[in-house]
């Protein structure tokens, strides 16, 4: 009697699971249709880009898709080419994909359209430039817009990045030393602490700051993951802190082996 029972518990388990997923399919697609109903009837640029940047929320998985939410943004310029952060969220959606020439153009017509354009557009432009291998031109994005957001820490930590990849390293270890001297306890800083120092020869002080991101990176959550990569799909959170381990381990195990050959010399 008691395993036909257990079988039951977990045939409703299963069953509520599964009706879960169907509301939220039709939650989903009742949404949309209310959303293009809305628009059709009551065409509006702010309505368009209020419903692009619904799709493209991490912090609401449930509506989270960036198909729906270029549509949108588009939608919104047909209605007004002029409207403000149109561009710069495509150019956003166009980097996650992958496609960066795109991207350059839209956040380049973001800053062209809107002379005193926030901030975050010159932090996007300089997170393309990177990845475009453009290094010395995103650190001068990431420079303007530190200089208005100076405790951002993931901004501090992709201009550390930015300046190793240039192999600057000197201003990589004394960036992100700045940011560790707000943030001491951050994995992300504490990596490119480590690997700065790292390149520079400073062995024992890389192995300090490796281990310690080792320690912390263990405690790092899928919502802290996803204020330090935002707009990225809420489904590759266990994924990229996976990975962010990995790297950490990693680059904690090359610095091992650099310190101890260093000590046997």
């Amino acid at each position: 009697m008691k395993g036909i029972v257990l079988a039951f518990e977990r045939r409703s388990l299963t069953t509520a699971a599964a009706w879960t997923l169907v509301a939220l399919v039709l939650l989903f697609s009742s949404s949309c249709i209310r959303e293009n109903t809305m628009l059709h009837f009551f065409p509006s640029p702010e309505r368009a880009y209020a419903y692009g940047a619904r799709h493209f929320n991490a912090a609401a998985p449930y509506y989270y898709d960036i198909d729906h939410a270029e549509a949108f943004f588009k939608e919104s310029l047909q209605l007004n080419p002029l409207q403000p952060y149109a561009h710069h969220q495509l150019a956003r959606i166009a980097f996650l994909r992958g496609d960066f020439d795109n991207a350059m153009w839209n956040i380049d017509r973001e800053l062209e359209i809107h002379q005193n354009a926030s901030p975050s557009s010159y932090y996007i432009r300089g997170l393309i430039e990177g990845y475009m291998g453009r290094y010395d031109d995103a650190a001068k994005d990431y420079e303007v817009f530190l200089r208005s957001h100076p405790s951002n820490w993931a901004a501090v930590n992709d201009y550390a990045w930015v300046l190793l990849k240039a192999k600057r390293y000197e201003d990589a270890a004394s960036a992100s030393a700045y940011g560790l001297s707000i943030f001491p306890d951050n994995p992300w800083l504490l990596n490119s602490y480590a690997t700065a120092s790292f390149e520079l020869h400073h062995y024992q002080e890389a192995y300090a700051a490796a281990q310690k991101a080792n320690e912390e990176v263990q405690r790092v959550t899928e919502a802290e993951w996803l204020i330090a990569y935002p707009g990225n799909d809420p489904k590759i959170a266990r994924e990229g802190i996976e990975s962010f381990k990995k790297a950490v381990s990693d680059n904690m195990h090359t610095i091992v082996v650099a310190l101890a050959s260093s000590t046997i010399q």
